[in-house]
């Protein structure tokens, strides 16, 4: 299917200048040429083959030889020979099975390269989520499927909202994921419920600036008991947490004004992906939870500390006044510090 290639420099810049064979052996003879010292700029003074060009068509040819070893249809093989460098390139990112799978569907949906960047993207972090939804397969058109659902929820114009599920419902591949699609376009022509409020996320930016407890021994002048009476500590995690006797710890915050107004605050440590209500697809992270222990009224606009029905406390949501027992309100989020950012700047509230 695909041509044999010359085998010297010289045949191989003919053979590209006279554009002979298919896009595969084009991206084949680009990457001979550069392994014999060939530059892309060189390539393309001898023979009209933009260096951006070569890069889509190496990539792309390098693509479509996992798509020959991972036993693609002949149909797949045949319609990647003739066209769709482009689409090729966009599965770079993923691994051969999912190649091989995402090229078949694109052939079979008749997908371009932007629907195939689209479909790698989800594919990718469908695969990434700690607990996928169980109503999506791993199917290419169910990640696709998925990331319409995921994108349609955050939607608060009807129009966006009901374009993303149209879209999802034309690339679902199971009746599951259909029926997702389906009862989120329900809710969207329905009469509005009442919403959950936004988590109160805080993020912690600066590693340099996080505060550091410092323990106090005293005035001058001092006993010297007293002194060597002062227990060692290392801060430890992400907070820097301080442990003490059991299972409790200290940790410093900033003076935010909605700790400062706090009748009792307390904090937990928890995970994003253990949160009610938390459409964050990124990988889960380790986040503290800062409690008010002395606020233990129902408000509909606030998250609460109260007990589940298993015995334990945790953060729920109540539209209605609650029959359990609500032992505080939760009051911030706080995401560790980013420790890779380059310019860390101050504390700031999350939009």
């Amino acid at each position: 299917m695909i041509p044999d290639l010359p085998s010297s420099a010289a045949d191989l810049l003919q053979y590209l200048r006279q554009k002979k064979g298919n896009w595969v052996s084009w991206g084949r003879a680009c990457q001979q040429l550069q392994k014999l010292g060939y530059t892309p700029q060189v390539i393309f003074e001898q023979t009209g083959f933009e260096p951006i060009q070569q890069n889509q068509i190496i990539v792309a040819a390098q693509v479509y030889a996992t798509l020959e070893h991972g036993n693609a249809s002949s149909d797949v093989l045949t319609h990647f020979a003739q066209r769709g460098s482009d689409s090729l390139y966009e599965l770079r990112v993923l691994n051969q099975p999912e190649r091989v799978a995402a090229a078949s569907w694109l052939v079979h949906k008749a997908g371009n390269s932007e629907v195939a960047r689209e479909l790698a993207k989800a594919m990718q972090q469908f695969k990434q989520l700690r607990h996928p939804p169980s109503e999506f397969g791993d199917h290419p058109g169910d990640a696709l499927a998925w990331e319409c659902w995921r994108l349609a929820r955050q939607q608060e114009d009807p129009t966006l909202r009901t374009r993303y599920i149209a879209k999802g419902l034309r690339f679902a591949f199971s009746d599951s994921a259909r029926a997702q699609l389906e009862a989120l376009l329900m809710e969207a022509t329905s009469t509005p419920a009442v919403q959950p409020p936004r988590l109160p996320w805080y993020r912690l930016e600066s590693e340099q600036e996080c505060p550091r407890v410092v323990p106090v021994a005293g005035h001058l002048p001092l006993d010297p008991a007293v002194w060597q009476g002062i227990p060692l500590f290392s801060p430890s995690g992400s907070f820097h947490l301080i442990h003490f006797a059991g299972e409790g710890a200290w940790v410093a915050l900033p003076g935010w004004v909605v700790l400062q107004t706090a009748t009792d605050p307390l904090a937990v440590l928890t995970t994003t992906d253990y949160l009610p209500h938390n459409h964050d697809t990124t990988a889960a992270e380790e986040v503290l939870l800062v409690i008010d222990r002395g606020s233990r009224t129902w408000q509909p606009d606030r998250y609460l500390f109260a007990e589940d029905g298993t015995g334990h406390l945790t953060i729920q949501w109540f539209a209605q006044p609650p029959n359990t027992k609500i032992w505080g309100t939760l009051l911030v989020i706080v995401r560790p510090p980013r420790i890779l950012d380059p310019e860390p700047q101050a504390w700031h509230l999350e939009d």
